[in-house]
């Protein structure tokens, strides 16, 4: 993928970073540092700080801010921090987005009003105000699944026709129909994120420009091969590593995510601690099944990386 005209620093391979949490239940900031430094490490172009795999709901604005600043100091000019900012309070995503902005990120990430069920003219609206109300690039963040509203192909190009910082968008519609359609349609520099780890290869297919990874927590290396390998015309070696990926992939959604990546991360190496109230805890029976997949990328971790 060539660099984003709206958004520069934007790259393929972007990963909506877990929070860790100390023994007390607190923001443990100087691991989620050093889990910022692996996971660029590992091949990641940016990071999603405190989106919804970030347990966005469950975080208090203070303990956002902390954690944008922690990020962006720990990786600088390496890879982006897109900071997860968006809510269904138009006013309160401005003011989160604000914040965020003195913190140096490279951009925002807003989610589609989760509940209120905005109609499309509302969705223009609210994601019209966040974008005049900033420099950031903004990235728009579809998931109907969890939001229980879809943004629609013209309303999501008509925000970015009106509004040049409108970068692109996460796209976890999981319909191949509705992204070709933004494919075919989007202005230049306008990207287009997988939000769902198992389309990558399938949406690279039709024109897409990435993925917006839960999964690559862990195989950033290989997620980063198979678009590498896709864009270089080498598709047999890049099916050959979706097809590798996708038992990984799919056992780490059997149940809500966060939930098995954080548990997952924690077994690896790191000091995360368990998902916050209302999240649950991880099913012994899913525990027994994602154990055996995590010796290659335990491996990974090393003293060095961790430092």
């Amino acid at each position: 993928m060539k660099a984003n005209g709206r958004a520069p620093k934007l790259g393929p391979l972007m990963t909506a970073m877990i929070t860790p949490f100390n023994e007390r239940g607190a923001v443990d900031l100087r691991e989620a540092a050093r889990l910022a430094r692996w996971l660029v490490e590992q091949g990641n172009h940016g990071l999603i700080v405190c989106g919804t795999t970030g347990e966005s709901p469950a975080l208090s604005d203070d303990e956002k801010v902390a954690l944008f600043r922690a990020a962006k100091g720990a990786v600088g000019d390496r890879a982006a921090i897109v900071a997860g900012t968006g809510g269904n309070n138009t006013e309160h995503s401005i003011e989160l987005t604000e914040r965020a902005a003195k913190e140096g990120v490279d951009a925002a990430l807003a989610v589609v009003p989760y509940y209120n069920k905005p109609p499309q003219d509302g969705m223009l609206r609210h994601f019209g105000a966040i974008a005049e109300a900033t420099k950031l690039p903004v990235i728009i963040y579809n998931i109907p699944g969890r939001t229980g509203a879809n943004m629609l192909p013209a309303t999501l190009l008509e925000l970015a026709r009106r509004h040049p910082n409108v970068a692109g968008v996460k796209e976890s519609s999981g319909d191949l129909a509705q992204i070709t359609a933004i494919l075919r349609d989007r202005p230049a520099g306008f990207g287009v994120w997988s939000g769902d780890d198992h389309l990558t290869l399938p949406l690279l297919a039709v024109g897409g420009d990435g993925v917006i990874s839960v999964a690559a927590h862990l195989c950033a290396r290989e997620m980063r091969e198979m678009i590498e390998a896709h864009a270089k015309g080498d598709v047999a070696r890049a099916a050959r590593i979706h097809q590798d990926l996708a038992l990984l992939i799919a056992t780490l959604f059997v149940t809500t995510s966060p939930i098995p990546v954080k548990w997952a991360m924690n077994r690896i190496g790191f000091a995360c601690g368990p998902c916050r109230s209302p999240l649950g805890t991880m099913p012994d029976d899913l525990a027994a099944k994602l154990e055996p997949m995590l010796a290659p990328y335990r491996e990974r971790v090393r003293d060095k990386a961790l430092a």
